[in-house]
């Protein structure tokens, strides 16, 4: 039962507004900003029943919020809206790193969508990506429970997300950089300002998407023909992908990630010192390990610069709510041994019984089948209202329940165990986790 029906939206600055191009046309739309200049985008489909989805985007998106920021995720989580649910996002204050700032950002849009919609009777928290380390966070430090006794998210729907915290999650972006500069010798390149890599750029200096890629090109060929490429180019693709453990084809997007979103956490969080190291990795597989080991970058992390950025992302594992997570077994943009981390995380914290995850036989980072999304959030529902806690199975079962309605396959792999974060990437050796206080 709705505590209210449509309420004044003045207050929360959102009106309602023309949705994004190519919504269906029984879904109405609100767009506004919160206090803090984030923009608002609030979606209700004609048949709403009653429930509020909140969606984090990924990222972090680096580019300056603009009003229709969130447009595309709108977009993208078009079967939900069909199945009943109304929509909540954010476009965030600002761009850049800060998880917790993000949850606040979020946790703004959830409160406009109750002031326009009035109060829900149950409300998820949907991350996607980089979103859902905001998501895990989100549930654990800010979901605290109102005079009323309900708390502001009654479940949370985590897919392909970054689990493993951020003073981990990016260890092989780190061996990614320092192996770059190892072999390729451009980031930074002769002439310009020296820079540890784990600092991304140096202060001041934004290189763009397509200068970074044009130099993983020029020393590697991966735009040519294998048999076009010369032996040095070979070679030195070959001893990135070792070193790092990051397939060839991602290797081009993880470097540009780790040029920009190591420096914005170096410059506008850590004040310039390094959260990530790599001082006790020895890598294994180049074309000369020994002689690689040897001239590779070696960088210690600054503990208080680990501290901080532990304190902003890393997730606890005090989730307060049921969280199911959605993850593709061949993601190789976020590994899908991000979830054998956050088992781990939540189990020690005593709460594995609030935690179901469930793996799909699928490689797309951005989107899995859409049938997948209605299903899981069916699966929360009778897991939040009446106990039916889902298992992998039981969720293919739904999937499958839906595909007359809603396109793609169901490709859940029940059984399937994904191996330890370790397993994944370098050991760290000296550059262990630091733990902060809460």
């Amino acid at each position: 039962m709705l505590l209210g029906g449509d309420r004044p939206a003045r207050a929360f600055g959102a009106f309602p507004a023309a949705c994004p191009p190519g919504m269906p046309a029984d879904i109405a739309c609100w767009r506004g900003e919160d206090d803090n200049g984030a923009h608002l985008l609030l979606a209700r489909p004609a048949n709403w029943n009653g429930r509020l989805m909140v969606h984090i985007h990924g990222g972090p998106r680096m580019a300056r919020p603009g009003p229709h920021t969130s447009d595309e995720d709108l977009l993208r989580d078009v079967e939900m809206l069909q199945h009943g649910w109304a929509f909540a996002a954010t476009s965030r204050r600002a761009g850049g790193f800060g998880v917790l700032r993000a949850a606040e950002d979020t946790e703004n849009a959830r409160r406009a969508a109750v002031a326009v919609f009035g109060q829900p009777r149950l409300t998820i928290l949907r991350g996607q990506s980089w979103g859902g380390n905001v998501g895990a966070r989100a549930v654990e430090a800010m979901n605290a429970p109102g005079p009323d006794g309900r708390r502001p998210y009654d479940g949370a729907l985590l897919t392909a997300a970054v689990l493993t915290g951020p003073t981990r999650a990016y260890d092989m972006r780190v061996d990614l950089r320092a192996a770059f500069q190892a072999v390729c010798g451009t980031l930074p390149a002769r002439g310009e300002p020296a820079y540890a890599v784990t600092l991304g750029q140096a202060r001041g200096h934004r290189l763009t998407r397509e200068q970074v890629i044009a130099r993983y090109l020029a020393c590697t060929g991966a735009d040519k023909a294998p048999e076009q490429r010369s032996p040095a180019q070979r070679r030195a693709l070959s001893d990135l992908a070792a070193a790092s453990r990051i397939p060839e084809a991602a290797i081009p997007i993880h470097l540009w990630w780790a040029t920009q979103v190591f420096a914005d956490i170096a410059w506008n969080i850590t004040g310039g010192r390094s959260a990530f190291g790599n001082d006790g990795v020895q890598y294994r597989g180049t074309s000369d390990d020994a002689a690689f080991n040897a001239r590779v970058p070696r960088i210690s992390p600054d503990p208080e610069a680990r501290a901080l950025l532990a304190a902003d992302g890393d997730p606890t594992g005090r989730i307060t709510v049921p969280v199911l997570t959605l993850h593709g077994i061949g993601d190789l943009t976020v590994f899908v041994e991000h979830q054998a981390a956050y088992r781990e995380t939540v189990a020690r914290a005593g709460m594995a019984e609030r935690l179901v995850q469930v793996f799909v036989d699928e490689d797309n980072h951005t989107r899995l089948s859409p049938v997948l999304y209605p299903a899981a959030l069916d699966a929360l529902v009778a897991w939040i209202e009446r106990g039916e806690k889902p298992t992998p199975a039981a969720l293919q079962m739904r999937c499958l329940g839906l595909q007359w309605v809603y396109p793609g396959d169901c490709r859940i792999v029940p059984d399937y165990v994904p191996q330890p974060w370790e397993a994944r990437v370098n050991p760290r050796g000296g550059s262990g986790t630091i733990t902060a206080r809460r």
